[in-house]
């Protein structure tokens, strides 16, 4: 049983004037367990589908999707109060901007404390807290806070960005989700504590067997761990696979590119002056997209066929949308 498999989803901004498609015919699916990296240039779609999926969007935005499964069950097909409920047991999600996602007027106990499911603690009242105060100290701990005494009295403006992802993880996994939803948590964070993060959320993955979608614009950050990649652009799920298949032989152009752009530290003819690749142009905007594939205009490969939408294609068990995919033979050098 797949614990997501989504099937041509679409989500729609809602103006005064018209619709804007911001992600269109959305492909996604990721198995038990697994670790899905979902990658592409910032305002591509990629916290959309994962706002769309635990249900944040509100009434500006029009979702609909032939298929939206988890875990065998059809989100599209059942009352909004069971969606919740199924959806608030199973998944969670962790933010950009963690110390704006937390609640300014309360302290870190008192909001750590109301993420913990009532059903894990029995008895009364006084053993109650003992042990919700316990369980607090555990998840601190196991995110890597050592102090909880001073973090649960802090509140947001007064810790770090880091502390306040570490607790937004913590918020996240007091439940022992199914699926783990991680929306850009290294941006704004230092090099150690992003490396720190990431194993982290790899032990949750092994050990709790949780699967892992990880939304990030940095491919270095998810190719060393990630047992799938899906790259978007421009609200298009251009193209996915196994993460070895798509590092050794991608077969969009614009996946190239983003290998490509990232220095390759290894090269032994390196020049410490020498400038990085990007492709020309500049991603579209959503009310002025081109005719055809939304890649074309910045395409090295374009040609006359692409003024038209491609089609989603299958080769070695990857998906991609591109009239003239690349041959097997390219490996980044």
């Amino acid at each position: 049983m797949r614990l997501l498999d989504i099937r041509n989803l679409n989500i729609e901004l809602i103006t005064n004037d018209s619709r804007i498609k911001a992600v269109e015919s959305a492909n996604f699916s990721m198995r038990m367990a697994e670790v899905s990296g979902l990658i592409g240039e910032s305002g591509s779609g990629k916290s959309l589908i994962a706002k769309a999926l635990v249900g944040m969007l509100n009434n500006r935005w029009h979702v609909t999707a032939d298929r939206l499964h988890f875990m065998g069950q059809d989100l599209n097909r059942m009352s909004e109060t069971k969606r919740r409920k199924i959806i608030s047991d199973n998944i969670s999600m962790i933010y950009q901007e963690p110390r704006r996602c937390l609640d300014p007027t309360s302290n870190i106990f008192s909001q750590l404390e109301e993420s913990l499911p009532d059903y894990e603690f029995s008895g009364w009242f006084g053993a109650k807290k003992e042990l919700r105060i316990k369980k607090c100290i555990r998840l601190l701990h196991k995110v890597g806070i050592k102090d909880h005494e001073k973090v649960f009295n802090s509140y947001p403006h007064m810790l770090s960005e880091g502390i306040c992802q570490k607790i937004m993880i913590a918020m996240a996994i007091a439940k022992e989700p199914k699926l783990l939803i991680a929306d850009e948590p290294t941006t704004a964070l230092e090099s150690t504590t992003s490396l720190q993060v990431i194993k982290l959320l790899k032990s949750l993955n092994q050990l709790k067997e949780m699967g892992v979608i990880f939304i990030t614009h940095n491919l270095v950050s998810i190719t060393s761990w990630a047992d799938s990649i899906n790259v978007m652009y421009c609200g298009q799920l251009i193209e996915s696979g196994l993460t070895k298949n798509i590092i050794n032989a991608p077969k969009h152009p614009y996946t190239k590119a983003l290998f490509d752009s990232e220095p390759d530290f290894n090269a032994r003819d390196i020049n410490n002056k020498q400038k990085l690749y990007a492709l020309k142009g500049t991603i579209p905007t959503l009310q002025h997209l081109p005719i055809g594939c939304r890649l074309g205009p910045r395409c090295p490969n374009a040609q006359r066929a692409c003024v038209k939408i491609p089609e989603q294609q299958k080769v070695k068990g990857q998906y991609f949308r591109c009239h003239y995919p690349l041959t097997d033979n390219w490996k980044k050098a």
